[in-house]
Parts: structure tokens; C-alpha cells; sequence
């Protein structure tokens, strides 16, 4: 019978192994004397002062980063009003044969006439009737100028920021778009006004979010301040030193021609 060679264990596993728990003591040693040391870390006042100099930048450029955002927002706005409002005059030609002109307003009917041939072809939400109904009009305007300013929710102001005391020039037709953007009419001269975001989002000022166009004598829809227009003379009607009552009628022509416009608006 062969002698069998019994092979001894000392039990608890593998050989005891104390590196990882030398080097975890090691590592936690260094981090102490380096990493966590008052030399290798940022101290409260260096903290706070970095936080205070993040919110002074953002302060300095916030402003100006949300008024560029929201001047290009009325830029979009004005070209897409001018698109639909030359569409519509467009619908009434194809169904007449015939452009819609200042002669074919004036020849009889009364000074709801144009607001009621071309009302029809904007996709209307509300109808607001005209200035002088006072308890339907979005812009109530009745030629007191105290009564008015009572009335109205939001004030109207000329490109200079100066109040339009009178608002005769969008009194004889108002409505406002899907979009929420209202249409302003004055019949004598064939004048239609937008405020491309609603009368009641500010700023509510010519030149800015209100915008002025004129309908010429063959049918051409023009903005306001081209050439041939009532009221053409920048200096005048385009200023901010302006005090016209109507400053800022004419700015729509420059709104649409000058890349810059809406990046030089005045407060």
C-alpha cells in the first residue's frame, strides 16, 4: 500500500496580502498634505470673489444678449406682417381683376369702407370695430385726450418714447390677426398700421413694434418713409430728437431697408 503525501493548508485563503491597504494609507496621506491643503485649494474668498465677478459679467451682458433677442423678434414679426398685408391686397386683385387703390376707396361709401373691402382677406380672430366705439375698440379714441388715455390699457408712444396724444391715424378700422398682431386703419389717406406683437406687449412705440403703410394711388401697399409716401422727411418723422406727434411713422421704410435698424433703437 503506497503511503499517500497528505499536502498541509494553514487555512484563511490566499497569503495574506498587505499592499492595497499600505497603499490606500499612502494615497490618503498625500491627498491630506497636497491635495486638501490650504496651498492646493480655493479658499471662501477667492470663491466668492470669482462668483461676484461671473454675476457683474453676466449683468453687463445679459441685458443686451435679451434686448437683441427681442428686437430681432420684432424684426421677424415686421416682415412677416408686411408679407400677409401684401398678400391680402394681392387676394383682392385676383378676385377683382383689379388693384385696390386710394381712388377706388374715395369714390363714394363712407370712412369704413376700407376696413370693410379688405378685412376679409386677413384671417381675422377678433374685429374690433372702429376707435369710436368705445366699449369694442381695441384703441378706443373718441378726441378726448384725457377720456382716451383713461380707456386705453396700454399707451402708444412715438419712436422717441414721447406719448401719441392723438390717435386719429388708427381710428377708422381695427382688428386684430390670429397671431394676436392688430391692424390699425385710417381711411382719408389709406393708411394701415401694425402692431406686430399686439397692443398689448410693449413697447408699443412707432418705429420699434408699431409700423406705418400707405396705400399709393396704383395699388402699391408702400411702408411708410419710401420715397413718394406722405410722410417721408426722416428728420421728421424717423428721429429720436424728433417731437412730431407722429415721429416714427416713417420708420417702417428704414425697418426694411437698413440691416442695422433694429440693432439701434432707442430706449
Amino acid at each position: 500500500m503506497k503511503q499517500q503525501t497528505m499536502i498541509g493548508f494553514s487555512g484563511g485563503g490566499a497569503p495574506k496580502n498587505n499592499a492595497p491597504v499600505r497603499f490606500l494609507a499612502l494615497l490618503s496621506k498625500a491627498s491630506s498634505k497636497q491635495f486638501l491643503s490650504p496651498k492646493a485649494s480655493f479658499t471662501l474668498a477667492e470663491v466668492l470673489t470669482t462668483l461676484g465677478i461671473i454675476g457683474i459679467l453676466a449683468a453687463m451682458t445679459l441685458p443686451s444678449l435679451i434686448s437683441r433677442n427681442q428686437n430681432k423678434a420684432l424684426e421677424t414679426a415686421l416682415k412677416k406682417n408686411y408679407s400677409v398685408i401684401q398678400q391680402a391686397f394681392e387676394m383682392y386683385q385676383a378676385e377683382h381683376g383689379e388693384r385696390l387703390t386710394h381712388q377706388i376707396l374715395y369714390n363714394g361709401g363712407s370712412y369704413l369702407k376700407f376696413k370693410d373691402i379688405i378685412m376679409p382677406y386677413f384671417n381675422v380672430l377678433r374685429d374690433c370695430g372702429i376707435g369710436a366705439q368705445i366699449d369694442k375698440a381695441c384703441i378706443p379714441y373718441s378726441g378726448n385726450e384725457t377720456m382716451d388715455n383713461e380707456r386705453n390699457i396700454k399707451k402708444y408712444r412715438t419712436y422717441s418714447g414721447n406719448s401719441i396724444k392723438r390717435l386719429s391715424l388708427f381710428d377708422d378700422g381695427q382688428f386684430v390677426l390670429m397671431d394676436g398682431s392688430l391692424i390699425l386703419i385710417e381711411y382719408s389717406t389709406s393708411l394701415m398700421t401694425v402692431d406686430v406683437n399686439g397692443y398689448l406687449k410693449n413697447p408699443n412705440r412707432w418705429g420699434h413694434d408699431l409700423f406705418t403703410f400707405q396705400l399709393m394711388n396704383d395699388g402699391r401697399i408702400l411702408p411708410m418713409g419710401a420715397p413718394d409716401t406722405q410722410y417721408a422727411d426722416k428728420s421728421r418723422y424717423c428721429s429720436t430728437t424728433s417731437t412730431e406727434q407722429f415721429n416714427g411713422i416713417a420708420c417702417t421704410y428704414y425697418a426694411l431697408t437698413d440691416k442695422s435698424y433694429f440693432n439701434n433703437l432707442p430706449r
